[in-house]
């Protein structure tokens, strides 16, 4: 063969090899820039969840405040239509619909330290507590129960 086809066999040679190189690293680069984009978003998911769930710790605990409170006011003899039982119903469906998001956003020791919480809330609530029982003192362990399960959650 002459040393004109070998030439031309050579430079057709190194534009294959060129090509064949620069379809690789871009194909590197594509996949690369797809890994970190999805990296991006899963991260951004995983905040957005983050501080819709703290939203929700919040609305729950503030709701719980303001229940436990209605346990210290609890008026030893009241009726269905007084103004504490009526703001009172007020609050305890608040905090039983925060109790229900607790279950669908956290995992199931989370709702359950909730739900035990809300339970003893509840029963001081309406039912009282034995003369000499603190309402505080009744429903601390359930309440940090939930708030170590919480920010364990949330991590």
């Amino acid at each position: 063969m002459s040393a004109q086809v070998w030439g031309s066999l050579i430079s057709l040679g190194g534009v294959a090899l060129g090509g064949t190189l620069s379809f690789l690293v871009q194909h590197a680069t594509q996949r690369s820039a797809e890994r970190a984009e999805l990296h991006r978003q899963q991260t951004d998911l995983a905040e957005s969840r983050r501080t819709e769930r703290l939203a929700l710790l919040e609305r729950f605990v503030g709701v719980g405040a303001e229940a436990e409170r209605c346990a210290f006011s609890r008026p030893s003899h009241w009726e269905d239509t007084d103004s504490w039982a009526v703001s009172t119903q007020d609050v305890m469906n608040r905090l039983w619909v925060a109790e229900r998001m607790i279950r669908l956003q956290f995992p199931l020791p989370v709702y359950d330290a909730a739900r035990a919480y809300f339970l003893d809330l509840n029963r001081t609530v309406w039912e009282g507590l034995p003369d000499g029982e603190s309402v505080r003192d009744y429903l601390e362990d359930n309440r940090l129960t939930f708030l170590d399960a919480a920010k364990e959650a949330i991590g």
